[in-house]
């Protein structure tokens, strides 16, 4: 898998499902083998990985909801390890 860049569309790979778990009060992320829980920021990029939307557009949208900037790297970032986990796939 290459490395994601701006224009990389990242979509939930296959085997996982990403849901809300009231009682956990965090987005997982189920897969046959058990579960991810995901922290805060891990939870709002994943929901945005829809395989429709690039990072690009994800930073665009993350920054304008928590009023933020610069946050480019990290996004690039994380999903290159969930890419690696098998999390996040893409083209």
């Amino acid at each position: 898998m290459t490395a994601p860049a701006a224009s990389t569309r990242p979509r939930i790979g296959t085997g996982f499902r990403l849901q809300w778990e009231p009682a956990q009060d965090c987005h997982v992320l189920l897969y046959p083998e058990g579960m991810v829980k995901l922290n805060g920021s891990a939870g709002e990029i994943m929901v945005r990985c829809d395989g429709a939307r690039s990072i690009e557009a994800i930073v665009g949208e993350l920054e304008t909801a928590f009023n933020a900037s610069g946050l480019a790297p990290e996004v690039l970032s994380f999903v290159e390890i969930a890419g690696r986990q098998h999390w996040l796939t893409w083209e």
